[in-house]
């Protein structure tokens, strides 16, 4: 190859070629021979679109610079050895930061290292492609400012007229999206899209409006005489303003008990000016729910509070941190997280990440090809090197060598690519179906228009709903038979056992064993007997594909493992290792892999601690502890509504009679 840059290597924005092309007679003539960039308004810049010369990239986004309000420079351009350009970078004027000078009256500062830029290279030698683009600034930009830059006195042709405003107030503000984020070692952290949030207030205090203090006052107020085991942890800065909150119900606290292997935290912006981040932090129950374990509200994004909250949590939790978190692409979120819990498995959202995706590739040419391409990578790969082949054959056909975000998305993938985590328990809160999403607690409760004491008002409101589906969901099961669909026993055995939502789960997995039409045995190696099974797979368009699973079986230990990872992924045993159990004449499935937090025969209560485990029946101080928690769950029941409530004092005023009429025994 020999393709070479002027530099000897590519050069940041700092050190990039400062070139404002200022009446480049070459450059006009050039102009107008791509549809895209006629016209007043022209559409923003996306990966994949095309043009017919280097000159027609810089007219188009001049054009588009100046319909927005801001200049544009080259930051750099690489040549071959024969002088030919073939690749480019365009940015905001403001991009980067000027040398220091040593002049006497140095100019003011102008630039603020803006982030917006479109980078581009040639194609088959043909036409210019881009490559990468982002649109976003850090500083206010106007439309009425257009005309100042001298990158738009090249546009001489296809302007007709100057922009017009109603007046001089209509100016377009683009928020900061970028935070600094500071990680254990004090270091500087680089910002991703996992940190591209409406966050534009990074300030030490909370943003809250006239009468959010008092609402968070009574609100906590309130949850404390309804709940006694009601948690919550607030954070001053120096000066005695708010900046942080933490809080759980003690519902919450008792559903970590049962749910709390496996938690997702959820980021989400509300408010007028997406100003308050509220974090939750979210199990799911054994009906596939999801459930609040927790929720926080943060001053902003940044290492130092992400790990206050993480801290507040833990105690809330009594120290027993959670087998796996699931979180987003955020670096201050991802280096909390290592550093409180080191020894959780981390991984990242694979849903948010096939949606990121989806929205950096919605405007390309070629989007459903790349989008489909991606699926069957992500999905379909059983080992880490089939992956890594099809993802590169992705990047190489589709001209994405040069894309940061992709790049930094590879080089995460053992935290969001399921072939990489077939060892990590995710309980099915691992998925790239979005309308099977369980990281989503609040949704449909809280929006932009939303304000804190709105939310507070709706928190009681999202619980309610939460605890009614849950309960609705039991009695279902309890009192509903699971409709059988074949004569497999390991069919008829969950569905005494397991819950009705889980069981369905399990139930495709048993009418799958019949679509695997090959089992061999491929190797023995001491108790541990491998064997490979065939599978008819079906693809996109209705197409099906042959392909085998490896599955380890140990007869003296009833263990079975199956490379597809489904155990692990779901909770439960997938088509491949139930196949193998049968050919080993196994009848049910080992006890093993009947995890209780699916069961629906598990009795939860809904307290802290109902168990007399440790409760000195012959201390009076220790029995009114004990009666205290176990009446709490009276408590939350009843207060549900009347009828609750009335059925509840009828049951007091009997059991107290009851109570009185019984003989005391002397201590």
């Amino acid at each position: 190859m020999d393709e070479v840059s002027l530099n000897a290597e590519p050069v940041g924005d700092d050190e990039a070629e400062e070139l404002e092309i200022e009446g480049d007679s070459a450059m006009t003539g050039l102009v107008g021979q791509t549809s895209v960039i006629q016209g007043e308004n022209p559409m923003p810049p996306a990966v994949g679109m095309e043009f017919e010369s280097y000159e027609d990239v810089y007219y188009f986004y001049s054009c588009y610079a100046k319909e927005h309000g801001f200049g544009v420079r080259v930051s750099n351009t690489w040549y071959r050895k024969s002088k030919e350009r073939y690749r480019g970078k365009l940015s905001c004027s403001s991009a980067g930061f000027k040398k220091k000078s040593e002049a006497n009256r140095p100019r003011p500062e102008t630039r603020t290292g803006c982030p917006a830029m479109i980078k581009f290279r040639l194609m088959d030698n043909t036409r210019w492609r881009i490559i990468e683009v982002e649109l976003e600034h850090n500083h206010l930009i106007s439309p009425t400012s257009g005309k100042s830059f001298k990158s738009h006195k090249v546009m001489g042709v296809g302007t007709k007229r100057p922009l017009e405003l109603e007046g001089p107030e209509e100016v377009e503000t683009v928020k900061l999206f970028q935070t600094v984020i500071i990680d254990a070692e004090g270091g500087k952290l680089a910002a991703d899209d996992g940190d591209l949030r409406k966050n534009p207030d990074l300030s030490n205090k909370m943003k809250l409006r006239k009468g959010d203090a008092q609402a968070a006052l009574d609100f906590f107020c309130q949850m404390q005489l309804m709940d006694p085991n009601f948690f919550y942890v607030a954070d001053l800065n120096e000066r005695g303003y708010l900046r942080n909150l933490f809080w759980a119900a003690m519902r919450s606290r008792v559903a970590y008990r049962y749910f709390g292997d496996v938690v997702a935290i959820d980021t989400t912006f509300f408010g007028q000016e997406f100003d308050i981040l509220l974090v939750s932090f979210i199990g799911v129950n054994h009906h596939g729910q999801p459930v609040l374990l927790g929720c926080g509200l943060l001053a902003g994004e940044t290492f130092e509070l992400y790990v206050w909250l993480l801290r507040a949590w833990l105690t809330c939790i009594l120290g027993r941190p959670p087998q796996t978190i699931i979180s987003d692409q955020c670096k201050a979120l991802q280096a909390a997280i290592f550093d409180v819990f080191p020894r959780a498995s981390h991984c990242i959202d694979l849903t948010k990440v096939m949606r990121r995706i989806s929205e950096r590739l919605e405007k390309t040419y070629q989007y459903e090809a790349i989008r489909a391409a991606i699926y069957r990578a992500v999905c379909l790969s059983q080992r880490a090197e089939e992956f890594e082949a099809a993802w590169m054959d992705i990047i190489h056909e589709h001209g994405l060598e040069d894309h940061q975000w992709f790049q930094s998305l590879y080089e995460e993938r053992n935290r969001w690519v399921p072939v990489y985590l077939k060892e990590t328990f995710l309980a099915g809160m691992f998925t790239i179906q979005q309308n099977e999403d369980a990281t989503s607690f609040f949704k449909g409760y809280i929006g932009n228009c939303t304000s804190l004491k709105e939310f507070l008002d709706k928190y009681d409101q999202a619980m309610q709903r939460s605890h009614q589906l849950e309960a609705l969901a039991d009695l279902d099961s309890r009192n509903s038979s699971c409709m059988l669909k074949s004569r497999c026993n390991y069919e008829l055995q969950l569905s005494k056992l397991y819950t009705g939502y889980i069981f369905m789960k399990f139930q495709k997995e048993v009418e799958g064993m019949y679509s695997c039409f090959s089992t061999r045995q491929v190797n023995v190696d001491g108790l541990v007997t491998t064997y490979t099974v065939q599978e008819h797979v079906e693809l996109e368009e209705g197409r099906r594909e042959a392909r085998d699973f490896e599955v380890l079986f140990n007869g003296s230990e009833m263990e079975v493992f199956c490379a597809c990872g489904l155990f692990n992924l779901r909770g439960y045993l997938c088509r491949h290792a139930l196949h193998v159990l049968s050919q080993n004449r196994v009848e049910e499935v080992p006890p093993q892999y009947v995890l209780s937090r699916w069961r629906k025969d598990i009795k939860r209560g809904y307290v802290l601690d109902q168990r007399s485990a440790g409760i000195d029946i012959d201390n009076p101080v220790h029995r009114h502890e004990h009666l205290h928690k176990c009446i709490l769950q009276v408590m939350d029941e009843a207060r549900k509504s009347q009828d609750r409530s009335k059925v509840a004092l009828q049951a007091l005023d009997e059991m107290l009679n009851k109570i009185q009429l019984s003989k005391d025994h002397p201590e």
